[in-house]
């Protein structure tokens, strides 16, 4: 127990006869090396654009990751798949089955086999050639954008771009491709959600029919104390899995992007 306080003796001894060594600028080389923290590297561009420090850098890569859920959502396919998943399992009826987090993980593998291709031109386009030194940040931003441009305009109808331009106080442009993402992707937004809410009109029609045909059944019985829902999800879900629905919904989803 007398260990503790004679090594705090120690302690404050060596910190009492290094204060006037700080004061003075006498340093040790441990302590020399841990003060500057981060250091200033900067990465030149190879037109000799902007500079950038690693701090600038490390900024604006995390205010990146946070806006990816953002992309995500609003410049790919992932909106209008997991509505439509949504809708379907509110049409069968059978209450969280399948539950939240099955739905988005099947949207979320559908959106990476919709979106690989643009995925790959990206790869090849503008990250490759990053990676390589060939081209500057800007320029590989640039060219990434281009090709989810290009899948966004194929997705977008055209009075929803002009409905953002009008809001946007624009006078139109001379071609798709001048139209900044700014405006294409609201109206990307719009025309997935008009899309998504098309596809889940169609599909709720057969399961619609059955608890209709199941209701009426019930009345002409005199069974208007029994739930008709209790008695139709069966034949919701049998048909639902005879026709072998999750297989044809995935591949139609899938096909709604390519025309």
């Amino acid at each position: 127990m007398k260990v503790l306080p004679g090594l705090a003796l120690v302690l404050a001894g060596l910190s009492t006869l290094a204060m006037p060594a700080l004061a003075h600028g006498a340093v040790p080389a441990a302590v020399q090396l841990a003060a500057p923290g981060i250091p200033a590297l900067s990465i030149h561009s190879v037109a000799g654009g902007q500079t950038y420090t690693l701090t600038i850098q490390l900024l604006a890569l995390m205010t990146a990751i946070t806006l990816l859920p953002a992309a995500l959502l609003m410049m790919t396919s992932f909106t209008r798949i997991v509505i439509v998943l949504s809708i379907v399992r509110q049409a069968i009826g059978a209450g969280q089955s399948p539950p939240n987090q099955v739905i988005v993980g099947l949207a979320l593998f559908l959106t990476l086999f919709v979106m690989s291709p643009v995925i790959d031109k990206i790869r090849i386009e503008a990250v490759n050639p990053y990676m390589a030194g060939t081209i500057d940040s800007s320029a590989a931003l640039e060219r990434g954008v281009a090709p989810l441009k290009s899948f966004m305009l194929e997705q977008t109808r055209e009075t929803d771009i002009a409905t953002f331009v009008r809001i946007a106080g624009g006078k139109g442009y001379e071609s798709p491709k001048d139209v900044p993402l700014t405006v294409l992707a609201p109206a990307f937004m719009t025309s997935e959600l008009k899309t998504a809410f098309q596809i889940g009109f169609v599909l709720f029609i057969p399961f619609v029919i059955i608890d209709l045909v199941v209701a009426s059944v019930l009345m002409s019985m005199g069974m208007m104390m029994l739930s008709p829902v209790l008695i139709s999800l069966p034949f919701k879900i049998m048909l639902f899995v005879l026709v072998d629905g999750w297989a044809l919904l995935m591949g139609s989803l899938a096909a709604s992007f390519y025309r």
